[in-house]
């Protein structure tokens, strides 16, 4: 409903009993949608009670809820709320004075974060509880065959260890807000705040479907789009008036916030649509109208976030504190905390209800899908490599994003004057495009299943990928593209400027931590359980790809890359630590090839396979492509180093001519006369006594 003020009236925050009818109203929906999720018991089912059939779902919401505000929370106060009345002031002597007051907003939004957690702790603890009852068919009681029943489920089921664990980073992330005001703290906090969510992803829905790594990985974006949006909104709401005159600012980033988000939650969710439901008999059943429902608040809150990026931020940056700027605030925070509440509710029975044909069972599973979850590829063949995909949602978010900024930010430069290379920016398109290649194109679905493709899949991640993404020089960009904050904030430049020159880095990217870490590395992780984990576990995959295209990252970058690291070895021990590393890829490869043991026997061996080579013989083969592949960039990239030390002694000769000739040879002139002096006193004139020849 519109409110009318007329011109000069002051502007005046909206009532309380506002929140408590859109509370009102949110719970409303939340218990609707969870008894329309339930659904009717089939007769077979055991009832576990209406505690248990109405209060699960409302512990569900509390503890989403609870999780999205905490991260929201977090977020605002490592990121976007300035944590001081005042900017510190630069060079301050110790013992100047006392340092600025804290910030309202971000007393409010510490404030938050810290009942937020505490909530989610205890939301998680009694979703344990609840989510057992519901499974076995009992009512909650304090019997000690429950408690025995639940301590089991707990520890030794994958679902209750899963909400144990969500018990565990909830509680840490609770005890660091009471302690920690820092802003890399905070930024720390945050992060893990967000790795809380990565137990709750695995054992959703997404995890049992058709498909599943990649619904999984579609749920894990969505769910971070969805805390990131709803958290945010909670914490500005939060803030509210104690923003003062730093509103326009902490509402502006806000909106760029909700901009990625919104484009997180919408894809992913439309890609984990099309997983689990077939379109568009599937969207006739509960779950479809749920998710259509879903979908459609979604589309509403982008539209309210669209309408907010035009009208609310120019007119708070206009004329602050004005009637229409503070009435279009709030009203645009009560209409989508209204629409958030349902969404909230919808999410909540969305989870209670199965797909369309998800409980289906196959008659009979292919020792491929056993495995991998997965019919078994067909037979490798050339043009295979390019033909069979199977898309990997997480690091196709990755590149889009990553790629989207680049952009941004060179043609930010341009605008401005400054020109940054179109030859950088096609490294960095190439690299992504690559990396998107490697990780849903044909060497990542047949490396499942031939350690050869795996091989080549591995070495493509560490030393092809990384040097276009190296060349790319995406720090230097970065830092002369953004635009430095000035209210004590961390903005994104502040964040790279920190990071660069931390100590972590500094060890990250010491030239023989990067070298042993990239020869090391590889032994480590084939000889170990951690090749059967990522074999294995979907986690471990993703894992395994993050520190492939890292540790080769770190590597090229301290061998040839421009942005700037805490400390680049001379280009001698550059071209000895890359002998290096080609001599041990190389004896790595060999041992492979010669070796007559075969690494995760059980896995290579189960998949039903009845083409291509033996697994021995395909494992021999990926000691060749080891040995191959590590070998052609290695050489490639001890050119590149040789070229730049080569051009690196022209510069210096150029530099040290043009310095010649401004001063006139002074350094020259002086070292003669150096050598004057020492003739003179080592040589006397003739008549000279006293001095020694």
């Amino acid at each position: 409903m519109a409110v009318k003020l007329p011109t000069g009236t002051p502007a005046t925050a909206p009532r309380p009993w506002w929140f408590a009818v859109a509370g009102l109203l949110a719970i409303a929906v939340v218990l609707a949608a969870t008894a329309y999720g339930r659904g009717t018991l089939p007769v077979e089912t055991r009832d576990p009670g209406a505690v248990v059939r109405w209060g699960y779902g409302v512990v569900q919401t509390v503890h989403n809820v609870s999780a999205a505000a905490t991260i929201g929370a977090l977020v605002f106060a490592a990121f976007i709320v300035p944590p001081s009345m005042s900017p510190p002031r630069r060079n301050k002597q110790p013992g100047a004075g006392a340092s600025a007051p804290e910030h309202p907003a971000f007393g409010r939004v510490m404030k938050l974060a810290c009942a937020a957690s505490i909530v989610w702790t205890l939301s998680a603890l009694a979703v344990i509880v609840f989510s057992f009852a519901d499974i076995v068919g009992v009512p909650i009681s304090g019997s000690p065959e429950f408690a025995s029943q639940l301590a089991f489920y707990v520890t030794e089921l994958p679902n209750g260890t899963a909400w144990l664990w969500v018990v565990v980073i909830a509680a840490t992330v609770a005890t660091a807000t009471f302690g920690l005001r820092s802003p890399g703290w905070l930024a720390a906090t945050a992060v893990l705040a967000l790795g809380g969510l990565v137990p709750m992803i695995l054992i959703g829905h997404a995890a049992g479907g058709s498909d599943h790594e990649q619904a999984i990985n579609s749920l894990g974006l969505h769910l971070v789009g969805v805390c990131l949006w709803f958290g945010g909104l909670i914490a500005l709401a939060a803030a509210g008036t104690a923003l003062g005159k730093d509103t326009a600012a902490v509402v502006k980033r806000f909106s760029t916030l909700t901009g990625f988000a919104f484009v997180l939650v919408v894809a992913s969710g439309l890609i984990n649509a099309a997983i689990r439901v077939d379109v568009p008999d599937g969207l006739a059943s509960p779950y479809g109208v749920l998710l259509m429902g879903k979908t459609a608040g979604a589309i509403v809150l982008g539209s309210l976030g669209l309408l907010h990026r035009r009208r609310l931020i120019p007119a708070l940056s206009a004329a602050a504190g004005t009637t229409r700027a503070t009435a279009l605030f709030w009203r645009l925070i009560i209409v989508e905390v209204l629409i958030m509440g349902a969404v909230s509710g919808l999410a909540a029975a969305l989870s209670r209800t199965p797909p369309p044909g998800g409980q289906e069972i196959e008659p009979a599973l292919t020792p491929a899908q056993i495995l991998t979850g997965y019919l078994l590829p067909p037979e490798l063949t050339p043009e295979r490599w390019f033909t069979v995909w199977r898309p990997d949602w997480l690091w196709i978010a990755v590149a889009v994003i990553a790629a989207y900024l680049y952009l941004r930010a060179a043609r930010q430069l341009n605008r401005r004057g400054d020109k940054w290379p179109w030859v950088r920016g096609l490294m960095w398109l190439v690299g992504l495009a690559a990396l998107v290649f490697f990780t849903s194109g044909g060497p990542s679905v047949y490396g499942r299943v031939l350690f050869s493709a795996h091989m080549l899949d591995h070495m493509a991640l560490t030393m092809i990928v990384p040097v276009f993404l190296v060349l790319g020089a995406p720090v230097t960009l970065a830092l002369r593209a953004l635009a430095p904050r000035h209210d004590g904030t961390r903005g994104p430049r502040e964040w790279v400027m920190i990071l660069v020159h931390s100590r972590p880095a500094a060890v990250v990217t010491h030239p023989l931590f990067v070298a042993a870490n990239f020869a090391g590395s590889i032994v480590l992780f084939y000889y170990s359980d951690a090749f059967g984990f990522a074999l294995r576990e979907h986690a471990g995959h993703e894992l395994m790809t993050v520190h492939f295209v890292i540790t080769g990252y770190l590597f090229i970058l301290s061998m040839i890359g421009t942005d700037p690291v805490p400390r680049r070895a001379p280009y001698p021990l550059r071209l000895l630590l890359l002998l290096a590393t080609m001599a041990f890829h190389a004896f790595f490869g060999v041992t492979l090839m010669g070796a007559t043991t075969l690494l995760q026997p059980a896995w290579f061996t189960g998949l039903g396979r009845d083409w291509g080579l033996s697994p021995l013989a395909d494992q021999q083969m990926a000691g060749a492509i080891t040995w191959g592949i590590g070998e052609v960039p290695t050489l490639l990239i001890a050119i590149g180093v040789a070229i730049m030390w080569s051009r690196s002694d022209a510069r210096e000769t150029r530099r040290k001519d043009r310095a010649a000739d401004r001063d006139h040879d002074a350094d020259l002139e002086a070292y003669n006369a150096m050598l004057s002096q020492l003739g003179e006193r080592t040589y006397p004139v003739p008549g000279d006594r006293g001095q020694r020849r």
